[in-house]
């Protein structure tokens, strides 16, 4: 494990040197979060397009330590065009259909240098595998581009994405460690220091905010290192291992989007219905939310462990422990709106 120490640290400090002169090009460019709805926690504006140095920091890392190769060069270029969109995004705005556009051709970026979904495991067949020919491409870009929207979505409180996204990551890296993808694990944890580097400008009270350019960035490095650290796996685990790695902000997603549809709205509506907004409603300052949902993301981490280790009653418990979690300040709110 010594071996990763190294390139957490250096992905890390790069972010935390790069942070503050990102913020002074936000101002100057004008990439600034302004509160201009409810949904909106802060008061005052405050520079995003914090994610730049997140992905300068990871790239420089990923080069030094992991060197270039196919996949490496694959998940540099179509990221490079996700950050690309996000800067745009921050400083001027970009609709929805031209940023899944660009997200599309990013995720097709990946597929071009190998970094695809070939098959599904056979849950009724020991070992038995279900290749997918020519729905592989296809598949392949729904898993990117949905997990990149995914996390875009938690974005929401001081500090929340990225403590998540840390969280994610370092879930992600053990497994494909345990499975023995020792350079996935290194590109994994490399993404994780990058996330730590952030973290102290960006927790409550934040100086500034990743942005669509940290957002989307890493949800899709992460939707890409799912697929090569895990989803490749050869067992019955491996289509439930990267979701529950990544299952809070699929949770709230998934909730939002089920929310929407039964309300009759576009599942692209925004609303103040997250799961950060209800532990708010419920009285939880930003700080008390937001280590909130720290937990509930390490629980599924450890039912990852768990399930990995054969331990099925104490990862099983733990998934339950954690919806559990989640559906109180649902179930809270659905009794305050009865009573209304």
């Amino acid at each position: 494990m010594e071996i990763y120490i190294l390139p957490i640290l250096v992905s890390a400090i790069l972010t935390y040197i790069m942070t503050p002169f990102v913020e002074k090009l936000a101002r100057k460019v004008g990439a600034m979060d302004v509160p201009e709805d409810d949904r909106r926690v802060h008061k005052s504006p405050i520079p995003r397009m914090g994610g730049l140095a997140i992905y300068l920091a990871f790239v420089v890392t990923l080069v030094a330590f992991a060197g270039v190769d196919n996949k490496t060069t694959g998940i540099i270029l179509g990221s490079t065009m996700i950050v690309g969109i996000g800067i745009v995004d921050d400083i001027r705005g970009v609709s929805a259909k031209v940023k899944l556009l660009v997200q599309i051709c990013a995720a097709l970026v990946l597929v071009h240098f190998g970094i695809r979904i070939d098959f599904f495991t056979n849950f009724f067949e020991s070992e038995g595998l279900i290749y997918l020919g020519s729905l592989s491409v296809p598949i392949t870009v729904f898993w990117i581009v949905g997990i990149t929207n995914t996390f875009n979505l938690i974005d929401g409180l001081d500090g929340l994405a990225a403590g998540i996204y840390t969280i994610s990551a370092v879930t992600l890296s053990y497994i494909a460690y345990v499975n023995g993808m020792h350079e996935t694990a290194l590109v994994t944890l490399i993404l994780a220091g990058g996330c730590l580097g952030f973290l102290p400008f960006n927790f409550n009270p934040a100086r500034i905010f990743m942005g669509d350019t940290g957002s989307l960035f890493l949800g899709f490095v992460l939707a890409a290192i799912s697929i090569e650290g895990v989803i490749k796996g050869a067992t019955a685990l491996t289509m439930v291992l990267p979701i529950l790695a990544m299952g809070l902000p699929i949770m709230d997603t998934t909730l939002a989007i089920c929310r929407r549809v039964i309300g009759g709205k576009s599942i692209m509506e925004a609303d103040k219905r997250h799961l950060h907004h209800k532990l708010l409603s419920a009285g939880l300052c930003q700080k008390r939310a937001v280590l909130l949902m720290y937990g509930i993301s390490l629980m599924l981490g450890m039912s990852v462990v768990f399930l990995m280790n054969s331990e099925y009653i104490s990862g099983f418990g733990m998934i339950a422990a954690t919806l559990v979690l989640v559906m109180v300040p649902v179930v809270a709110e659905q009794a305050r709106a009865g009573r209304k």
